[in-house]
């Protein structure tokens, strides 16, 4: 990277950044606890349902796009550390997909080896800030590619249920009964 004045300007911009990142990431993890919850409160209350023919249905559609949602907001809300050998060689720092930052990545290093890391990036403005900018990029992708994607098809998942549970209802009922 090439930054001509490093300065208390580019830290605000960075720190501003990354703490919009850790809100957007709790963000997600409360609308993947809130689906996790409704869905499994939806389920609960379906399961009653199978015993009586004109719901069964309608029931059986309902658990399975809320178990479909749960797994999905499950998914969203769990963590995503690599898991990594103690025995890899010494990490290339200016790998983009090193994040020295991330402890996903760091906490197989031996501390000798993060030590001499981070000394090689904290030895010039321009390191400090490449893995700095590294990080906030690695983690708006993984908020964007996973957590949120998973989310958005959390929320469909469910919606998609409702809809087409009632739609099977409303059928199931017009030939049962007509």
């Amino acid at each position: 990277m090439n930054i001509p004045q490093p300065g208390s300007h580019l830290d605000h911009l960075i720190r501003q950044t990354r703490w919009h990142h850790a809100q957007l990431s709790a963000m997600a993890d409360v609308k993947a606890n809130m689906m996790l919850t409704i869905s499994s409160v939806v389920l609960t209350l379906s399961v009653r349902y199978l015993t009586e023919p004109l719901f069964r249905p309608a029931a059986i559609v309902l658990i399975f796009f809320c178990l479909l949602t749960v797994i999905m907001a499950a998914y969203a809300a769990m963590p995503k550390t690599p898991i990594r050998s103690n025995h890899d060689p010494k990490p290339d720092v200016k790998s983009s997909t090193f994040n020295l930052l991330f402890f996903g990545n760091f906490s197989h290093l031996t501390y000798e080896q993060f030590k001499a890391a981070m000394e090689e990036v904290m030895a010039s403005p321009e390191g400090a800030y490449e893995v700095q900018i590294r990080e906030i990029y690695t983690l708006g992708c993984f908020l964007a590619e996973k957590k949120y994607r998973f989310i958005r098809l959390a929320y469909f998942s469910f919606i998609t249920g409702l809809i087409v549970s009632m739609i099977v209802f409303i059928v199931t009922e017009i030939v049962l009964m007509g």
